[in-house]
């Protein structure tokens, strides 16, 4: 993956050695954090949202120390600033050819625990995006367990996990994510509540094959297998493929993120296309 030519966001801070103060101090309780943490590691369900939605999205303690940015010399750090600062111009281009301005979100690196607008965050959850702050949380050690756990090696797959989570920011300023978590509260149905979660990271998937796509045909980013690396991540974290490894069966009523080959096929239509409007996944008769 070829970022040479591209600036480093100036939205990264780094909490990493922090030592997580300030950390769910009246926000949620031990419980509903291990309910987050399981939901979100093995089923896929973003612990976000359900720390949120336990919190009424009020703001976590803010941390210890004044923001951060990464220090010089940190080569991971630097990729994800490279990476964020790439989804900063694809998304400030399509946004603004709508007339509108796009809002940068803040990349937050973090290690063990930090405290987030949507609760507590936990190495264990994953990348997530909380909605209630528009900052995307990373535990790099994540990339570990992207190579080791998950068999999904190479700089493009890292870069797919973030311009995934970014994805979700896009919704958020579209709107799109408050219409889906309305549409669940008012659904007294758990299977239709998780089509719509289903729907939503699907879209998220599209929309980082649209940052691909318009990041290489404006500063040719992508080498030999770089694609490869993004659709087998993409692959990997599956609902199916992740139901199996943890719980040895398939329960697709229970999907909140999309099968393997739905995730595969979203992000591939992005990329394809480079269009925002073929993204739409939410009027798809079929995934």
């Amino acid at each position: 993956m070829r970022l040479d030519d591209q600036g480093a966001s100036q939205n990264v801070e780094d909490r990493r050695g922090a030592g997580g103060a300030g950390i769910g101090r009246g926000t949620v309780g031990v419980g509903t954090l291990v309910i987050a943490l399981v939901a979100g590691y093995f089923l896929g369900v973003d612990p976000a949202a359900i720390l949120g939605l336990v919190s009424g999205g009020a703001p976590a303690p803010s941390a210890a120390r004044a923001p951060q940015p990464p220090p010089a010399g940190d080569k991971m750090a630097t990729f994800v600033a490279k990476v964020l600062g790439s989804t900063e111009t694809t998304w400030d281009e399509v946004f603004a050819a709508a007339g509108r301005r796009y809002q940068e979100p803040k990349l937050v690196l973090f290690s063990g625990a930090t405290p987030t607008a949507c609760g507590t965050g936990k190495s264990a959850m994953g990348p997530f995006y909380c909605p209630a702050d528009q900052k995307v949380y990373i535990d790099l050690a994540f990339y570990r367990d992207l190579r080791e756990r998950f068999r999904a090696p190479g700089e493009f797959a890292q870069a797919y996990v973030i311009a995934h989570e970014v994805g979700h920011h896009v919704q958020n300023l579209l709107g799109i994510s408050d219409k889906v978590h309305a549409a669940q509260q008012r659904s007294a149905n758990r299977a239709a509540a998780n089509a719509l979660s289903v729907r939503l990271e699907l879209q998220a998937d599209c929309f980082a094959g649209v940052w691909a796509h318009r990041a290489d045909s404006r500063s040719r980013i992508l080498e030999p297998g770089d694609v490869e690396q993004a659709l087998n991540a993409a692959s990997a974290i599956g609902d199916d493929r992740l139901q199996r490894q943890t719980q040895g069966q398939i329960v697709p009523e229970s999907f909140t993120h999309g099968s393997s080959e739905q995730r595969v096929r979203w992000f591939r239509r992005g990329m394809e296309s480079g269009d925002i409007r073929q993204c739409d996944t939410f009027s798809a008769a079929a995934l």
